[in-house]
C-alpha cells in the first residue's frame, strides 16, 4: 500500500516563544488540561520507550497516573518486560500523541521505582477488579490460552473474596524524572513549531528546533 499521498495539512495555530511558560511542567499541565477539556480519548495515554540489553528499543502504551515537578508516574508489574529493561537501563522516553490537537509532547528522563507506601496509596484507590487483575497477570510471560488466564482470575477472586486485597510485592509504580521535554505543534507546509526544554545546571533552558 502506497501512502505517499496520504497527508493532511495542519492548521496555522502556531506556537510562539513568548507563549511558552518558563516551567515545562506548568506548560505540560496547560496542554494536558486543554486535551482534557477537548475530551480526547484517554489524554493520559502515553507511549513508553525502553531499551533492552541488546540495545533493541521497545514501545508500549501505558497510562500516566499523576505528575508533578518530581516526574511522571505510571504503574506496572515489576517482573514485566518494561521493568526488566528499566532495571538494566533506566533511561526512558514518553510520548503523548494528541493528534486531534495537532500536538505531541516527548519527554526524556530517568525512571526509578517509587516507594512501596506511594504504590500502596494508589493501589488501594483502584477498583477492586483492577486490584485483582494486578495479582492475576504475570505480565509479558507466555501463557497457553485465555482459559488459563480466566481460571487464574477465578482462583484469585476466591482467595481474596473476604477483606482487603493486599498490594502485590511484584507490582508498583515508576517515576520518570525528566531531563528534557519537547512540545510539538503542527504547522502548515510542514513547518511545525517545536520547542525543547533541557535541564542544565538545575535550570530549564528553552530552544526552538527546526521542524
Amino acid at each position: 500500500m502506497d501512502l505517499a499521498d496520504f497527508r493532511k495539512e495542519y492548521s496555522s495555530r502556531g506556537l510562539q516563544r513568548e507563549s511558552m511558560l518558563a516551567d515545562p511542567i506548568a506548560q505540560f499541565e496547560a496542554w494536558f488540561s486543554q486535551a482534557t477539556e477537548m475530551k480526547l480519548h484517554e489524554p493520559n495515554a502515553m507511549t513508553l520507550a525502553t531499551v533492552d540489553e541488546r540495545r533493541m528499543p521497545s514501545q508500549r502504551t501505558v497510562l500516566l497516573k499523576y505528575f508533578d515537578h518530581e516526574g511522571f508516574v505510571f504503574f506496572t508489574n515489576y517482573e514485566s518486560r518494561k521493568a526488566k529493561h528499566l532495571s538494566n537501563n533506566p533511561h526512558a522516553s514518553l510520548l503523548f500523541p494528541w493528534v486531534l490537537l495537532e500536538r505531541q509532547v516527548i519527554i526524556q528522563g530517568v525512571a526509578e521505582k517509587i516507594s512501596t507506601a506511594e504504590s500502596l496509596r494508589y493501589f488501594t484507590s483502584r477498583p477492586r477488579e483492577s486490584q485483582i487483575g494486578a495479582w492475576v497477570s504475570n505480565q509479558s510471560e507466555v501463557i497457553t490460552s485465555r482459559k488459563f488466564l480466566m481460571q487464574k482470575l477465578s482462583e484469585i477472586r476466591e482467595k481474596f473474596q473476604h477483606g482487603e486485597i493486599p498490594l502485590p510485592s511484584f507490582w508498583g509504580g515508576y517515576r520518570v524524572r525528566p531531563t528534557s521535554l519537547e512540545f510539538w505543534q503542527g504547522g502548515p507546509a510542514r513547518l511545525h513549531d517545536r520547542f525543547i526544554y533541557q535541564l542544565e545546571n538545575a535550570e530549564w533552558k528553552i530552544d526552538r528546533l527546526s521542524p
